[in-house]
């Protein structure tokens, strides 16, 4: 999975710097709420992606954590035996949101199903500059028997590009899954940067709602203002996903709502177990795990949120940009090895 969530539609800049490499230990008593519970939730997704953990050091406690007895208390314990928290970087933290779209769908194009969700061209390989996105939209593709489904809301398209994975249900009643198969090879650029570079919104209105109103109520130029970004997603269908389990992450595991972070890989470990602190309208201090990636996330104390699928959980993610601190949980070797026991 992929996903480009709102911090790229708004230009959010990624934390930079020497503070990346800081590197500190702290208290399990100085992390807020960590008694308040949830610790089995975040047990249980840790579990799911545990065994890719190849570090010796992620070996031991891999191995005792499917042992764990399924309550709180006990999972709480077994992170507080063999794990210490680790603030790499230096916060504050940049949270974002993202989720799991689910759009209408049908096999055939027909006047109300006419804008396509394209699996992978054969001729195109990683690496290559590909049609842009407009080219795409002016019928670069069409003809190929490339389409998947055809949809009903462009805009909807458009933010199953931005999220990089989705559902469609179709007009027979059933559902397809979908994953990220590549990308045309195009840098990504702000529909929402481009909104306030042309006067039409200030930078802290910007949300994917105000892009989705906006391109709505005006499609000539919504349309326009979409192919700004050159960048397009190519799609392939996932069999054998139940309905109640998240999309694939980057990992190759589904990904649990509310459990699973989308982290920068170059400071967090894919798999780690990572308690947040979130500010904002709804403050959120909980333990989750570093199981996906995004183009957008970048840096040491940058996250993106993994809120489930469907509109409420978009209409939450949306709205999220707020500041706060990212500690990871660490085996206790690695987590000297790392600060030195300060």
């Amino acid at each position: 999975m992929r996903p480009l969530v709102i911090a790229l539609l708004v230009g959010l800049a990624a934390v930079t710097g020497a503070d990346e490499a800081r590197a500190e230990m702290v208290e399990f008593e100085s992390l807020s709420g960590w008694r308040e519970g949830g610790q089995l939730e975040a047990l249980e997704a840790f579990l799911v992606t545990c065994n890719q953990l190849d570090a010796p050091y992620w070996r031991p406690v891999c191995k005792l954590a499917g042992d764990v007895p399924k309550d709180d208390a006990s999972a709480r314990a077994f992170f507080e035996l063999l794990f210490r928290p680790v603030i790499i970087g230096k916060p504050p933290a940049l949270f974002t949101g993202y989720y799991e779209p689910e759009l209408n769908g049908s096999p055939v194009r027909t006047p109300t199903y006419a804008w396509p969700l394209y699996r992978r061209p054969p001729d195109l390989q990683d690496g290559m500059v590909y049609y842009s996105r407009s080219e795409i939209e002016a019928g670069a593709l069409r003809g190929r028997g490339l389409e998947i489904a055809w949809i009903d809301d462009p805009v909807e398209v458009f933010f199953l590009h931005i999220q990089g994975s989705g559902r469609v249900k179709m007009t027979d009643g059933s559902t397809i899954r979908l994953g990220y198969a590549g990308r045309n090879g195009h840098a990504y650029r702000s529909v929402g940067q481009e909104m306030v570079r042309r006067g039409m919104f200030a930078a802290h209105q910007v949300s994917a709602q105000t892009i989705q109103a906006f391109v709505r109520r005006n499609p000539a130029i919504g349309a326009e203002l979409l192919n700004h970004n050159p960048s397009y997603i190519f799609f392939r269908k996932i069999s054998n996903l139940p309905p109640e389990k998240g999309p694939i992450g980057a990992m190759g595991k589904s990904i649990t709502p509310m459990r699973s972070l989308a982290v920068d890989p170059a400071f967090v470990p894919l798999g780690a177990p990572v308690w947040i602190e979130k500010e904002g309208q709804a403050t959120l201090s909980r333990l989750m795990v570093a199981q996906d990636t995004g183009g957008a996330i970048k840096g040491a104390q940058r996250a993106d949120i993994f809120y489930g699928y469907g509109d409420r959980a978009g209409d939450a993610a949306g709205i999220v940009r707020d500041g706060g601190r990212m500690v990871q949980l660490l085996p206790i070797d690695r987590a000297w090895a790392l600060t030195g026991g300060n």
